[in-house]
């Protein structure tokens, strides 16, 4: 009997394995999927999202703050102070409305598979008693599946029925079987003042419905997302915001929602007392477009906008450093039919990666707001609503002018055609 060595048996076995591994590619019994089937997948669970977004009445916003009778429920305990008191009663009236927010996503197996895999965790905030829960949209932006679990360990799979990239929003819908859910009403924050106290609810590391409380440090914060939009007038506190805090409350001192957290500032990962949260103004803004239409209806003025910059402003020897160059224009869109001038077409530029047109309108404020960004005209129209009219100041030939325009239904895909 003839021996072999081990060496060269481990080389007998691998020779096999790979045989027959590309014997059954040959024969066909093995198939990848192709790039359609994960699109398909991607397809069904965006469809699936949206199913029933429009289904339910019209969603109504809840302005109320704790009662009177609630915020005195701990009244009878002489060994705490009236600000603990306060602290423990809005904790005990709200904290079964923060719910735990856990997803899935699709990844991609050894065989090119589609396959769901464990995804990220946040918070949010019941807001209706249907079963609509207000979060981040960076807590469900990649999600193929969504569940919330409430107070008491209950676990329903949501859909995501609305989704605002902008103001980092997004609302759950699942449907709860006790319809007396506990709920948290929205108060304001324009009145909001440095220095009020503020408490947030939510779930840091897994660690169900925390509460750390802490004060309003600073108001109307710009703040770049980690997806490069900036979201205006943040509320910045110093109460403890943490991973898992995303999409939880932040509340005021008579237990009415003043913002969103949605944020931290941290070099090391941990809470270093900066976080920022969504101003709550602007959830009771877009909150019922999400529900009903499942995004946000936003004006919009359909031009192809340039940043200037200095080379742009040396090149085309423009009167002004700031501002945004019309390049072009949607035809028969409204910039065009109020009279905006867009670039000559017939002599392109080459700027880097694209081209543009020089010699149209330059856009320097609308409505009131400088525009020296884009994300400047994204701010000045973030208020505004698809048919209402805006004033758009605009430097051409070296003169200011004044023109009115209708806004249109913000889309994506805009053609300048």
């Amino acid at each position: 009997m003839k021996l072999y060595s081990r060496g060269q048996v481990i080389i007998i076995a691998v020779s096999a394995v790979l045989l027959a591994f590309f014997l059954i590619i040959g024969f066909g019994l093995l198939k990848f999927p192709s790039e359609s089937v994960v699109r398909e997948v991607a397809a069904e669970a965006k469809t699936d999202v949206m199913t029933d977004a429009v289904k339910e009445p019209v969603f109504e916003i809840q302005q109320s703050a704790i009662s009177d009778t609630q915020l005195m429920q701990v009244s009878d305990y002489d060994s705490y102070s009236d600000e603990e008191r306060n602290t423990i009663s809005i904790y005990e009236s709200l904290n079964e409305a923060v719910v735990n927010i856990s997803t899935e996503t699709i990844g991609i197996n050894f065989f090119l598979e589609p396959v769901p895999m464990e995804g990220g965790t946040g918070s949010g905030s019941i807001i209706d008693n249907r079963g609509y829960v207000l979060t981040n949209y960076h807590v469900v932006e990649d999600a193929y599946k969504v569940f919330i679990t409430l107070y008491n360990g209950i676990t329903h799979e949501g859909e995501v029925v609305g989704r605002d990239q902008e103001n980092d929003l997004a609302i759950i819908k699942f449907d709860p079987e006790d319809k007396d859910l506990t709920t948290i009403g929205f108060g304001t924050s324009t009145d909001l003042r440095v220095g009020q106290k503020v408490l947030a609810i939510g779930n840091p590391y897994g660690y169900d419905r925390t509460l750390t409380v802490g004060i309003v440090s600073g108001l109307g914060r710009p703040v770049k997302t980690s997806s490069g939009l900036v979201i205006q007038g943040m509320i910045q506190t110093d109460a403890s915001i943490n991973p898992g805090n995303s999409g939880g409350p932040l509340l005021d001192s008579q237990g009415r929602m003043i913002g969103i957290n949605t944020m931290i500032y941290s070099p090391s990962g941990g809470s270093v007392g900066i976080g920022f949260s969504v101003p709550v103004d602007t959830a009771i803004r877009v909150v019922p477009d999400l529900i009903t239409y499942g995004e946000v209806k936003r004006g919009w003025i359909n031009i192809n906008p340039i940043q200037l910059d200095r080379n742009i402003v040396r090149y085309a020897e423009l009167p002004v450093t700031k501002g945004l160059l019309v390049s072009e224009l949607a035809r028969d869109g409204n910039a065009d039919k109020a009279g905006i001038r867009g670039g000559d077409t017939s002599r392109p530029v080459r700027y880097g990666r694209d081209t543009i047109y020089l010699g149209g309108d330059i856009i320097i404020e609308i409505d009131g707001f400088e525009t020296a960004t884009i994300a400047d005209m994204f701010t000045a129209l973030e208020d505004n609503l698809p048919g209402e009219v805006v004033d758009v100041v605009v430097i051409r030939k070296r003169q200011k002018k004044t023109l009115q325009i209708e806004l249109s239904e913000r889309a994506e895909g805009l053609s300048w055609d």
